[in-house]
């Protein structure tokens, strides 16, 4: 055999390439570690709530935690009939604890209250937690819930929603976990809707239960009347179903832009098809601007997100760096039309793997309190222009190209 066979070869540079990738992502980690010990309490600027009408209901944009865990809790404690609740992550802290409490109350006194939760996004959450009395009826969420054998395959996924219905009347979705950090430390976004567009989010949670119940677990009907025209649209990504119509609604959109396309997202980490029409839309005038955290809560996340700013910036893509706190929302708003608040992020595990939840609203008036928001949030932001970003050091260079190849697993 050769010594230096092409296949010899061949091994040793994957050796290598996965030998630096685990150096580079164990040296972030450092830093990261290092950077989260200095950290000062966040502050950044919000907008108080308030409703607006859209089709035959209303619109409700929350942008601070505290502010929207108030109006959920008191949702909860005014429910009568039903509650469908359902997060990605519920700490066992101050919040989640005041949560706990309203639902096991709510069942308490007669509603008929169903829970669900991913059990991955909660591994470090002490199990007690989730112990609940039998009167509520829950339902834990693993990597591998909804994969049917031997029957067929169906893809895993983790459940990544976060939603709260109550009693068909009011429903709540977004990026906000349930926990006492998200309550005044994390920049993100959740909304309120009330009128027909409700029966669209409970029938996603029923829908999504149905299919992943087992044992004695009740079985939930639909519910009626649910709207074939809309100015609100609820659009879920269905992994079990092999159903991703999250990316398609953005890639829809952005192809529609003639003027404006404003994004805020916690993780950029778009597929070749989303990168192409964000470039294209700029190349034919499109003011594409994007907010994402100077610094996230996954490091590894922002160096693979940073390795697409060289080629967004020099097509004219603006890029803005939130300061101070983490930004977490999963929002767009373009052309003073659509607009779109929900739980995927832009990057391949939430737009082609995770459960996920986005509702689309075609109101102008929605539109510019989303566009108002936005330039609140770009007020807390550092512009980061082409030149700057061609001036960082070396090593960061190198760093990226290391991890582009992992671009694909996130």
């Amino acid at each position: 055999m050769e010594l230096w066979s092409p296949r010899r070869l061949a091994k040793w540079g994957l050796g290598l390439l996965v030998a630096s990738q685990a150096v580079t992502i164990a040296a972030l980690a450092v830093v990261d570690s290092y950077r989260k010990r200095g950290r000062q309490a966040a502050r950044f600027p919000s907008a108080p709530p308030r409703p607006l009408a859209a089709g035959n209901g209303t619109v409700t944009i929350y942008t601070k935690g505290r502010d929207l865990y108030s109006d959920m809790l008191d949702s909860i404690e005014a429910a009568t009939k039903t509650i469908y609740f359902e997060t990605y992550i519920w700490k066992d802290d101050r919040v989640g604890q005041k949560f706990k409490d309203a639902l096991v109350r709510a069942a308490e006194r007669g509603v008929d209250v169903f829970v669900a939760f991913d059990v991955f996004g909660n591994l470090v959450v002490g199990p007690g937690f989730y112990r609940f009395p039998p009167s509520l009826q829950v339902l834990r969420h693993w990597p591998w819930s909804g994969m049917k054998w031997p029957v067929s395959f169906r893809m895993p996924g983790l459940n990544h929603r976060k939603i709260l219905v109550v009693d068909d009347e009011v429903g709540y979705l977004g990026g906000y976990n349930i926990g006492s950090l998200y309550a005044t430390s994390w920049r993100d976004t959740h909304v309120r809707v009330t009128g027909d567009s409700v029966a669209d989010l409970a029938n996603a949670f029923v829908d999504y239960w149905n299919q992943n119940r087992r044992g004695d677990t009740p079985y939930l009907e639909s519910p009626p009347n649910r709207p074939w025209d809309s100015v609100i649209r609820v659009t879920r990504n269905v992994p079990s179903l092999a159903v991703f119509p999250i990316r398609y609604s953005y890639l829809e959109a952005i192809d529609r832009a003639r003027e404006r396309i404003w994004l805020t997202h916690a993780y950029l980490i778009p597929d070749d098809d989303l990168t192409l029409a964000l470039i294209e839309a700029a190349d034919r005038g499109v003011d594409v601007r994007v907010i994402v955290p100077a610094e996230s809560n996954h490091i590894v996340a922002d160096w693979l997100s940073r390795g697409f700013y060289t080629l967004l910036l020099s097509r004219g893509i603006r890029l803005f760096l939130y300061q101070n706190a983490m930004v977490h929302a999963k929002t767009a708003t373009i052309d003073g039309v659509w607009s779109t608040i929900g739980t995927a992020n832009l990057d391949r595990l939430s737009l082609m793997g995770n459960y996920e939840i986005n509702v689309e609203i075609t109101d102008a008036d929605v539109a510019a309190e989303m566009e108002a928001i936005f330039t609140m949030d770009a007020g807390n932001c550092v512009e980061l222009t082409l030149e700057q970003w061609q001036e960082r050091p070396l090593a960061a260079k190198v760093s990226e190209i290391v991890l582009t190849p992992l671009r694909p697993l996130l």
